[in-house]
């Protein structure tokens, strides 16, 4: 099968998705359908051992694609990328994303949902949809789990963007490397894996997860509830997409406060705790921000 918006390879118990939507990734719908058609076609796949998430272009995944998030799109966007997690739940194979520059939103919790994240030393990481009026599900779902109570929530409600050292230290991800070593390291990583049972791999996988006694289904629909019967009929959900598409100022209904303080993820002037090279991410037309 042909794929637009991805590459992808198998060979000897090793899957290879490789985003490659130039030029920072953006996930959109489409996008989100081919992953998930690789990953419902590998189900039940016995040779499979490991999942890799690797990417084309200037960085890893700037998020997902704004435009498609408003309105009636807006389920089906969610449905659509959930999706993606909930066939990485089933599969029972190793996954792992190999990760480089900006890796925020969507393309954050893509990385981190991985049972093993490797970043180059550029690797930027965050969760921003705060200021922008709503928040990440996938992340409110797993990073209590995977870096704690207080580091999740000072990540998830600031959403501030955090450097591959940073990410290391709490936990976020397992290895930094050299820029120029990325590929190189990756495979080095994933060399013990290939020689183990492919079948002995998901058995241990699943007995890992069923000893925290945290089911992944029932607590993301818990939270989806929450993003699509709650926050999305908010006006300040729609108001923050649509400032953002718009490059201006939300106006909060809830508290000039927080309007008049909250440091812009782009537009003019200077926004503070923004690096130059996010800000020319943003400038992009449709990307949930990075």
């Amino acid at each position: 099968m042909a794929y637009q918006n991805i590459e992808v390879d198998f060979k000897e118990g090793l899957g290879t998705i490789t985003l490659n939507r130039p030029p920072v990734n953006v996930l959109n719908i489409a996008m989100m359908e081919e992953i998930n058609a690789v990953l419902q076609e590998w189900q039940g796949k016995k040779d499979l051992k490991i999942v890799l998430f690797n990417a084309k272009g200037k960085c890893f995944s700037a998020g997902v694609d704004v435009g498609e998030h408003m309105g009636d799109l807006a389920p089906k966007m969610i449905g659509a990328f959930h999706r993606i997690f909930r066939l990485m739940d089933g599969l029972g194979a190793v996954t792992v994303a190999s990760v480089f520059s900006s890796c925020l939103g969507g393309g954050c919790e893509l990385a981190i949902f991985c049972d093993i994240a490797i970043s180059s030393e550029s690797g930027k990481f965050g969760q921003p949809e705060i200021q922008v009026g709503v928040f990440p599900p996938i992340a409110a779902q797993l990073m209590p789990r995977t870096i704690g109570r207080k580091a999740a929530m000072d990540l998830i409600l600031s959403g501030r963007i955090i450097t591959a050292e940073e990410a290391l230290r709490i936990g976020l991800i397992n290895k930094v490397v050299k820029n120029e070593d990325l590929e190189t390291e990756t495979t080095a990583m994933l060399k013990p894996y290939m020689g183990l049972s492919a079948e002995v791999l998901r058995l241990t996988k699943k007995a890992i997860n069923k000893g925290l006694m945290d089911d992944f289904e029932p607590s993301l629909q818990a939270i989806e509830k929450i993003y699509l019967d709650e926050l999305m009929k908010t006006n300040d959900a729609q108001e923050g997409l649509k400032a953002f598409l718009e490059k201006r100022k939300a106006v909060w209904k809830t508290s000039d406060f927080l309007s008049s303080t909250l440091p812009l993820p782009f537009g003019k002037g200077k926004p503070e705790g923004i690096s130059a090279q996010l800000r020319s991410l943003l400038g992009r037309p449709g990307l949930m921000p990075a």
